[in-house]
């Protein structure tokens, strides 16, 4: 125990003393590239050169991919802040509330419209990137500016200019380093798939056996999915957007999810009663062999074309064991009963089997695009008004809290004080938990603040040369690249690169002294500490909250699907449901994990219920159906739509609709002969059986007549 402290430290240096290879060559490329960004803008005597220097450590990124993305987005968002600001400081030159009033809503505007852009709301997305450059340039040209109204034009093509360098020099040498880059880039994605469906089919073969917690691993399956689906984005910039490989990725990813929640309904109907027998265990038992070979297949040299009729052999004896049952003559209603279990469990595996189909097509056409292909699978956004307009106010009241303090204090340094505040609310404020990420940029500019003083105060005291700048900055920025690379330390090490060139300040006229040293290291650390304040004072995150307004989407979703008006598909059901899933696990913090274990199996039961919804509605729509039948769905669709999500008693009114139906349609199946028409009905009997029993499994979720509840607290 003694010496678990040192070891342990040790250990958490290794991203210093022993770091990917891959990450070195990162943060010592991006080094090199900010002191030559820094080096031209003093060799053009520009008059703040560090935001050249600044700007390639904001759009850098591991992958060619990451940092072409990064650049566009701020290059957009550039070009905005640019406009707005000088709009603003032409507006009102000698009114200082109008322009704190105006630079808060401004701020908060792009925070808002960052909040509806496609992806998640994480500082990967660089569309939210591009809202929040937007804000960061807003800022920083009309602080400038309103010091100095009559050169506006010629500080904001100043701020301009050095953006504009350092965008241009990272993507430029960045692509120095990316030798084969197109066939790296298509076996990443080959690679993603199978990395993904290999843990999906291990789950599923444990559920055709009936082994118990086969699926508790689901979690970090859906997690990955999200995060691969997420980085698909930047494989389509590296392939140049030259076929759809990306969206069929994409897609491919997706029809994973499908396949997982496909095998969640398998295990709900394989524990009601009479459902499984000896024929059905032998060929689940087949199934599960080839699904466990699958991967080894994939990675070999046999042909999609031979893998995919070996699926659709399967999925035919599956229909035919079916057929040859509804042939023979059953001596009695149990028996009766027993068959129609078992053609129920061949309709799920005949679901399995399809979906599985789904994405390994999709897979091959992502491997082997075709040349005039216009398949196009988006990137899909779920944000709300709600939580866009909670993201706006909460940046605007911070930066115009900021505004008062300088008018009222009339503090010399305190535009540099609304800069840094500027800064960090439109960078954080489109995160669903801004006060974490405030806490670790804080930490990393303490210790930009401590390199920077050591830097400035004694390394560099003397220093009158680029060569000395250089290395002694150098060495300090190599740090923070490496720091970069290691998860934990990756958001201060961000803020850490950021500030570190700010707080150096090079320039041809002077150097930095200890006054302006000092009035810009604290302006710096009481920005963080008075947002990071305001973030936990001002609209905090609270996921009690968060909890129940996504179980009240997930209810609405119910009602409206049910209802008939939303044009949703499978895909989108599960995208939706997929993202919500891993926000709640993100973002669970300190919740007691029971709660939280709660509410992620209410949301694959909600997922489980719509897509069944969906394929009852397709299957209203069949014109085999018998009328009796329909009438019986029709009102389960009835009840159903009254799922609003507040506090009403439908639950249990629907839940007996549900199981009504499920007799009536049981009765059209002992009464109907041809095979079709029962196949019709044994699909939607399928569907009811998974409804009626997630309905009663997660009652307390499903049952909205309380609103904070949280299920596992329901049983005390």
């Amino acid at each position: 125990m003694i010496q678990a402290g040192p070891v342990a430290l040790i250990r958490k240096l290794r991203w210093l003393y022993a770091p990917d290879p891959v990450m070195a060559g990162y943060a010592l490329r991006t080094t090199c590239t900010s002191l030559l960004a820094l080096g031209i803008a003093l060799w053009m005597e520009l008059g703040s050169p560090q935001w050249a220097a600044l700007t390639v450590w904001m759009v850098a990124q591991g992958t060619r991919g990451r940092s072409l993305a990064k650049a566009k987005w701020h290059l957009f968002g550039m070009v905005v802040g640019v406009i707005s600001g000088i709009i603003l400081v032409a507006s009102f030159p000698q009114s200082p509330l109008m322009f704190i009033l105006l630079l808060a809503g401004g701020i908060g505007a792009f925070c808002m419209i960052g909040t509806f852009m496609p992806g998640p709301a994480s500082m990967t997305n660089y569309r939210i990137h591009g809202m929040r450059a937007s804000g960061f340039t807003y800022a920083i040209v009309s602080l400038d500016g309103i010091a100095d109204p009559h050169h506006i034009f010629a500080i904001s093509m100043s701020r301009a200019t050095y953006i504009l360098l350092g965008i241009v020099l990272e993507a430029s040498i960045s692509g120095l380093f990316q030798l084969g880059l197109t066939k790296r880039t298509r076996r990443q994605l080959a690679s993603t798939f199978e990395d993904t469906l290999k843990p999906a089919l291990t789950a599923i073969a444990g559920i055709l056996i009936g082994r118990k917690g086969a699926m508790q691993n689901v979690q970090a399956i859906f997690t990955q999915i999200t995060t691969l689906g997420d980085q698909v984005e930047f494989a389509e910039v590296e392939l140049g957007r030259r076929d759809h490989a990306g969206d069929h990725a994409r897609a491919a990813l997706a029809d994973i999810a499908v396949l997982l929640a496909r095998a969640l309904d398998l295990a709900t109907l394989m524990r009601l009663p009479l459902s499984q027998d000896d024929m059905f265990r032998q060929e689940a038992e087949a199934i599960r062999d080839m699904f466990l070979k699958l991967p080894a297949r994939l990675e070999g040299t046999e042909s999609m074309a031979s893998i995919l009729a070996d699926l659709l052999a399967l999925r035919r004896q599956c229909r035919q064991k079916v057929v040859s049952d509804f042939s023979t003559a059953q001596p009695d209603d149990a028996a009766r009963e027993a068959v129609l279990r078992h053609g129920m469990l061949q309709q799920a595996l005949v679901e399995l089997i399809d979906s599985l189909r789904m994405a390994l097509t999709q897979f091959e056409a992502s491997r082997h695009p075709e040349a005039h292909d216009h398949f196009h699978s988006p990137i899909r956004s779920y944000r709300d008004w709600q939580q866009a307009i909670t993201n706006s106010l909460r940046s605007s009241v911070t930066v115009f809290g900021a505004g008062l303090i300088w008018i009222c204090t009339a503090w010399p340094s305190g535009l540099t004080f609304i800069m840094f505040v500027c800064i960090v609310c439109s960078l954080f404020s489109t995160l669903e938990r801004p006060a974490l990420a405030t806490q670790a940029f804080l930490r990393g500019a303490c210790c930009a603040v401590v390199a920077a003083g050591i830097l400035n105060l004694a390394l560099m005291g003397k220093s009158t040369t680029f060569e000395m700048l250089g290395m002694w900055s150098g060495l300090a920025m190599m740090l923070g690249g490496l720091a970069f690379a290691y998860p934990p330390l990756t958001l201060p090490a961000v803020s850490y690169n950021l500030f570190l060139p700010i707080l150096i300040g090079p320039s041809n006229q002077a150097r930095t002294d200890e006054i302006v040293y000092f009035n810009t290291a604290m302006p710096l650390v009481l920005g963080l500490l008075y947002a990071s304040w305001m973030y936990r004072v001002f609209l905090p995150y609270d996921p009690a909250h968060q909890r129940w307004t996504m179980r009240e989407h997930i209810l609405r979703d119910l009602h409206r699907i049910a209802d008939g008006r939303a044009q949703e598909t499978m895909d989108s059901v599960v995208s939706r449901n997929v993202d919500r899933f891993v926000r709640l696990m993100t973002n669970s913090g300190s919740t007691p994990s029971p709660v939280i274990q709660a509410y992620l199996t209410g949301i694959l039961s909600g997922m489980r219920v719509m897509l069944n919804l969906l394929r009852l509605q397709a299957i209203r729509r069949d014109t085999r159906l018998n009328p009796e039948a329909g009438q019986a769905l029709a009102l389960v669709m009835g009840r159903m739509s009254h799922f609003s999500g507040r506090y009403h008693g439908h639950y249990g009114r629907t839940l007996r609709a549900t199981k009504l139906a499920i007799l009536r349609l049981r009765t059209c199946e002992r009464n109907e002969d041809r095979p079709r028409e029962r196949f019709v009905l044994i699909a939607a009997l399928t569907s009811l059986d998974v409804i009626a029993t997630e309905l009663d499994t997660n009652r307390i979720f499903f049952d909205a007549r309380s609103p904070y509840l949280d299920p596992s607290l329901a049983f005390a």
